[in-house]
């Protein structure tokens, strides 16, 4: 008796998986940089001391992690409380209406291409196996890989903002006053060009466009805070 041929398994490497925290990385990372640098720049231009810049971008850290982590959080569980509800409402339907259900699943299935017959067929064996997760990522989009996570992505998000944060702390530490600005400004945009080079390597988009965009950002970011502290400074002097 003949066995059966072991089926070939193609693998394929996919990058959906990382969209719920690279999403939120990239994020904090690049809001770590901007922000700290564009504190320091604007403190910095308008004469405040060594120890005043420095303080101030700590305590700009500290702040803006938190506040990276808690709107991370209540934006991405908002999404699943959405996701949550309608798991609930389709539930209650495949409970009161299975028929429904199923034709509508059909009609899905028909609208990607698949003939009556055809589509009935995948409708039947898909909703004997797992009614739910059928209509979940078939009717509403919703799959494990892309689902919300909240704690993830506040984490994520947080840790990313102090991370990229230390790069202008660390400059502002190591770095004269009278050459704090100057170090900053090149450290930061080198930062976000590296920042913007990986984004873009995790996510499988050209490299250099994902730095360039990143980089003219924040570059533009800390002219704008570099001109408000220079004018705070004409103002109170």
């Amino acid at each position: 008796m003949s066995e059966e041929p072991t089926p070939y398994i193609h693998t394929e490497h996919h990058r959906s998986h990382r969209s719920g925290w690279l999403r939120a990385a990239v994020l904090g990372a690049n809001d770590g940089i901007v922000s700290i640098a564009g504190i320091v720049v604007g403190i910095t231009a308008s004469g405040a001391s060594h120890e005043t810049i420095l303080i101030a971008g700590i305590a700009g850290t500290v702040a803006g992690a938190m506040s990276m982590a808690a709107a991370e959080y209540v934006s991405v569980q908002s999404q699943a409380d959405i996701e949550e509800a309608d798991m609930a409402q389709e539930q209650r339907e495949l409970h009161n209406n299975p028929h429904n259900e199923l034709e509508e699943l059909t009609w899905i299935y028909q609208q990607r291409g698949l003939d009556h017959a055809l589509a009935r067929q995948v409708a039947e064996q898909l909703t004997a196996k797992d009614a739910l997760q059928a209509h979940a990522r078939d009717e509403l989009g919703i799959t494990e890989t892309l689902r919300a996570r909240p704690l993830q992505a506040a984490a994520a998000s947080a840790a990313a903002f102090c991370f990229g944060a230390v790069l202008p702390v660390l400059a502002t530490l190591l770095t004269p006053r009278d050459r704090i600005e100057f170090t900053i400004v090149v450290t930061t945009i080198l930062g976000l060009l590296a920042s913007g080079a990986f984004a873009a390597w995790a996510g499988g988009a050209p490299i250099l466009r994902g730095a360039i965009r990143v980089g003219f950002w924040g570059a533009l970011a800390m002219a704008a805070t570099s001109i408000v502290g220079r004018l705070l400074h004409t103002h109170i002097a």
